[in-house]
């Protein structure tokens, strides 16, 4: 069997190229027998994607609005006045990105199973996998929010500014002289990252009249390198924004430091990373399935993970081209220009690091059928996640100061189920120890800090059909209440914090989602949901309130024979939702001009699915 889809269009928000462009392949082949199946398939991906990143919105309490020259719903920084970057570096040669590439992975995957029956009960399957990346990354981070263009240029440093007395901003496309209300300084950031991974899992099964024993080995080898060339530009504080220049006009254009920008770039080559991280992971597994009576089964799983990781990190220097013998107009030296006083050099020193892993995860759960309609069940999970590549790049020097983050989770649940009701019910319990914060700000620091975290809460699940299946409605919902625990330490400044028992950035206290649907014929059906997400904070400060918001779709089907045909709407009455605001702006005050991400506009998008 084979499939091949592509994809094209310009995205929601409003980028001036096609925000989204690629397509798949996938092809498997199966030849079953008496005992058992043999199976390989191969997928490759090319596909591009526009990343839309924080826009600036101006917030009052729980009341969001535009942003003077910005569309909420349909405005971004990413847009192709700015696509375009192409600098010398200071180690030689140039850097060129082009915007419009966006997220852009070139993925290939090769795999295979193999499942034999033994006899006796017993049986063995092996699946295994390759897929090797090459993705490269290119996005518009904003540094921090607008500025009003007389503060960029005139503030002192110490506030924010360049301290200048005099100045002049001119459009990079015309030459033209401007006066910006608004100026924004943005981040374009490049990463390039190859990644591949073997993967191995071999199990073997026996099946007993209570129930069944899997055991097996699980191996996975992989590697990541990353490349990283970050730069910052100046642009116009809008949804089109514009190329500015710079200037000094209290010197003369062949003075040094006379401008603030090289063709826009206010900063050039400011970070470069060259990392790698190497896993080894090498887990046995058993799990086992036990019906104790007819109404009462027992689960338990056990993991043991002996993982080796290793990698390393390049430093840095800075530099600057002005002995390069480049110039930047043609005639005047990189000495009367700013923009490249702090380039980023690759050195040829290494760091080295390896990191183990020796844990055992488990779980067990217990679950019991009262009568044909109502059911209850209990689980509790230990297990753990591997510190992220970022925590094991800022903390090459000094491992200690990493942990794997360990989760402890237990779970009560009612079901009920009949011909017109499905209702769960489910309680639960979690912790988190070590979880990292590691979020890179836009001077190429990262957060770097630890926490424990601990969440109880109850999730709702129910499904109804009603009238003879005319309508159905599903709906989900949690209350939760997930708090930090011994969050306390010092800032990269040195200052103290303690931010034990606010609540977890970015997490609801309150979500729900409501999906009504009619089947107004066998083959036309109607729908509608509502989702629903409480307020949150955005830092772990809890200073920047994400106020709460609903998002409304709706569509309708039609199935003529293999072929669906569907319209479907979302955020229909154009909410202005924001799901984070800036991690890279640290803790901002919340009132006034902010900087946050908020859901797309109301969108229609029509489809013909042909099943075969």
């Amino acid at each position: 069997m084979s499939e091949v889809s592509t994809e094209t269009d310009d995205g929601i928000r409003k980028t001036g190229f096609k925000a989204n462009q690629g397509g798949q392949i996938r092809m498997n082949l199966k030849y079953v027998f008496d005992k058992g199946y043999a199976k390989v398939y191969y997928k490759k991906l090319d596909d591009r994607n526009t990343f839309y990143l924080p826009i600036p919105l101006v917030q009052n309490g729980n009341d969001l609005k535009e942003f003077s020259g910005f569309d909420a719903n349909y405005g971004t920084y990413s847009y192709r006045n700015i696509s375009q970057l192409n600098i010398p570096q200071a180690g030689g040669g140039f850097f060129s990105r082009n915007l419009e590439d966006g997220i852009h992975p070139k993925v290939d995957v090769l795999g295979a199973e193999f499942k034999y029956d033994l006899g006796n009960n017993f049986s063995v399957l092996n699946k295994t996998r390759y897929t090797n990346i090459n993705m490269n990354y290119t996005g518009i981070f904003p540094s921090g929010g607008p500025k009003s263009g007389a503060d960029f240029a005139g503030l002192p440093v110490s506030q924010g500014g360049l301290g200048m007395s005099s100045y002049q901003y001119s459009l990079v496309s015309s030459g033209a002289i401007v006066n910006p209300a608004y100026v924004q300084k943005l981040g374009f950031w490049a990463i390039d990252k190859q990644m591949n991974n073997f993967v191995n899992d071999l199990q073997f099964n026996y099946k007993f009249d209570k129930g069944n024993v899997t055991a097996g080995f699980y191996k996975s080898s992989w590697k990541s390198h990353q490349n990283w060339n970050w730069s910052n530009i100046l642009a116009t504080a809008s949804d089109h924004p514009e190329l500015l220049n710079l200037v000094d006009t209290s010197l003369t254009p062949s003075s040094t430091g006379y401008s603030k920008t090289y063709n826009g770039v206010t900063d050039m080559s400011f970070l470069l990373r060259d990392s790698q991280v190497q896993g080894s992971l090498n887990d046995l597994y058993a799990n086992l399935d036990y019906n104790i009576t007819d109404d009462l089964s027992f689960n338990a799983g056990i993991r043991y993970s002996r993982d080796f990781y290793k990698g390393y990190g390049v430093n840095t220097t800075t530099g600057n081209l002005n002995n390069s013998g480049l110039t930047t107009d043609g005639t005047h030296s990189f000495l009367t220009t700013t923009a490249d006083d702090n380039m980023s050099v690759l050195g040829n020193k290494y760091t080295y690091w390896n990191y183990d892993v020796n844990r055992v995860s488990f779980t067990t759960a217990l679950n019991y059928k009262i009568n044909s309609e109502n059911a209850v069940y209990a689980r509790f999970s230990n297990g753990f996640r591997s510190p992220n590549e970022e925590a094991y790049y800022n903390n090459m020097m000094d491992l200690s100061a990493i942990k794997p983050v360990t989760t402890n989770q237990l779970e009560v649940g009612y079901k009920y189920y009949s011909r017109a009701f499905d209702i769960a019910v489910i309680p639960f319990y979690s912790t988190l120890k070590n979880l990292s914060f590691t979020d890179v700000f836009s001077d190429g620091t990262s957060e770097n800090k630890f926490a424990n975290t601990t969440n109880y809460g109850v999730e709702l699940e129910g499904y109804a059909r009603l009238f003879n299946n005319l309508l159905e409605i599903t709906f989900n919902g949690t209350i939760q209440n997930p708090k930090y625990k011994d969050f306390t330490g010092r800032n990269a400044d040195g200052s103290t914090f303690n931010y034990d028992d606010n609540t977890v950035r970015r997490m609801p206290k309150f979500y729900f989602n409501i999906a009504p649907a009619v089947n107004i014929t066998k083959q036309w059906r109607a729908y509608a949901s509502v989702n629903y997400y409480g307020k949150r904070f955005q830092d772990e400060k809890n200073t920047q309130t994400l106020p709460s918001f609903s998002e409304f779709g709706a569509g309708t089907s039609y199935q003529l024979g293999k072929i669906r045909f569907a319209v479907d709407g979302t955020n229909i009455f154009n909410t202005i939702g924001i799901t984070e605001g800036d991690p890279r702006a640290g803790s901002p005050s919340g009132d006034g001009t902010i900087m946050a991400r908020p859901i797309m506009g109301a969108a229609v998008r029509a489809s013909i699915t042909l099943d075969f």
